[in-house]
């Protein structure tokens, strides 16, 4: 039992939580000096009624998602909550175990997701949980936490750190289509949107072998242009799994080319654009912008009230511009750490490295250092 978190000696065990999913037998473990729990949301049903009810709660806490992480990369979903067996959870901080030999065993709140706010009612929770955390890097059994709220701050008690900062967008779509097309940045969105019909590109949505495909080849492109390995296709297939009707592929196409191609997340109220690529020989035509107004459009005519376009670095001012093109507001998004001497993530030189890579390899050495490698960054 080494390799769960928070099962030391100081832990005692609670009875046995039944999986309502047929999941294998779980223990529930507790800390019996602070009251935290650790519960499986994948076999607890306690996490989605909490997940379901909770107004801070995104994609990225949904079962779907986590499912797919563990089935994708083997990590290892877990929540600390300080509600006891046999009641509804009042709250819940998830995160991913991640075992690499590359980088190291550590916990993240989530891996490849843009943010995930805790579940908790008041700062003080936050912290209280944070601290239970701390108490598993401290005894060794883990490198470094890493969480990554879209509102509520640690405390400084807590002693996380601030470790990478990004714009995080999103749009209200509680308005009309007309009033949405009218927000739009007259060049940079709405004229494009009329390229698109001029140019009659055909929209494709679903979860077919030949969408995942035809957006999966625009992807490789794409992450080359941007001199990066592309995703594994197995994680675009276990999000399929995963999400079902929740998860689109849509496709623009001149003539059966495909020239754009983004994936969609449902959750709830909102949709989150979470991938996109294109072919850059076509970016006159329009696809992309034709995307995502379709996507407004379907999501405005089913009551949702919010697309989230997701993280951008600060300092990637043509992404910026592109999502506030969109009538998107922009908040900052902080990605903190424990302790604080850790680097969560590649430093500008590793990065340069593997670009250089990048940059000359063809696409079949860029799947393969895709598969291998992400396993290990989450």
């Amino acid at each position: 039992m080494s390799d769960q978190i928070g099962c030391s000696a100081d832990l005692t065990v609670s009875p046995l939580v039944l999986s309502e999913r047929n999941c294998p037998l779980a223990l529930e473990f507790v800390d019996a000096a602070t009251s935290v729990h650790e519960i499986d949301p994948l076999c607890d049903p306690r996490w989605d009624e909490l997940v379901e009810n909770h107004p801070k709660a995104s994609v990225f806490h949904s079962t779907n998602w986590l499912r797919a992480l563990r089935s994708a990369y083997d990590y290892e979903p877990v929540v600390l909550t300080t509600s006891p067996p046999g009641v509804a959870l009042s709250n819940g901080l998830v995160f991913c175990r991640i075992k690499s030999w590359l980088t190291g065993r550590r916990l993240v709140s989530l891996p490849f997701s843009d943010h995930c706010e805790p579940l908790v009612s008041n700062p003080n929770e936050f912290d209280d949980l944070l601290a239970q955390t701390r108490r598993y890097v401290d005894r060794g059994e883990w490198k470094y936490i890493e969480i990554r709220p879209h509102a509520i701050e640690p405390g400084s008690d807590t002693q996380f750190s601030r470790s990478l900062s990004y714009c995080s967008h999103s749009v209200d779509l509680r308005r009309s289509t007309g009033e949405l097309l009218a927000s739009f940045h007259k060049d940079c969105v709405r004229r494009k949107i009329r390229r698109a019909e001029q140019e009659s590109l055909k929209y494709e949505e679903g979860t077919s072998d030949d969408l995942l495909l035809q957006f999966y080849g625009l992807l490789v492109q794409t992450r080359r242009r941007h001199c990066l390995p592309p995703q594994p296709l197995a994680w675009f297939k276990s999000l399929i799994a995963s999400f079902g009707k929740q998860l689109k592929i849509r496709v623009a196409s001149k003539k059966d080319l495909p020239v754009a191609s983004i994936v969609t997340l449902s959750h709830n109220r909102s949709i989150t654009y979470k991938y996109g690529c294109s072919d850059a020989r076509f970016h006159k035509l329009g696809g992309m912008a034709l995307l995502l107004w379709r996507t407004i459009q379907e999501a405005s005519a089913e009551g949702v009230d919010e697309l989230d376009l997701g993280r951008s670095e600060p300092d990637n001012e043509g992404l910026v511009a592109f999502k506030e093109s969109w009538g998107a507001a922009k908040t900052e998004l902080v990605y903190w750490v424990y302790p604080d001497r850790v680097q969560a993530h590649p430093g500008k030189w590793q990065r340069s490295r593997v670009r250089s890579v990048v940059s000359v390899s063809p696409d079949v050495a860029l799947k393969t250092v895709g598969k291998l490698l992400y396993r290990h960054i989450g």
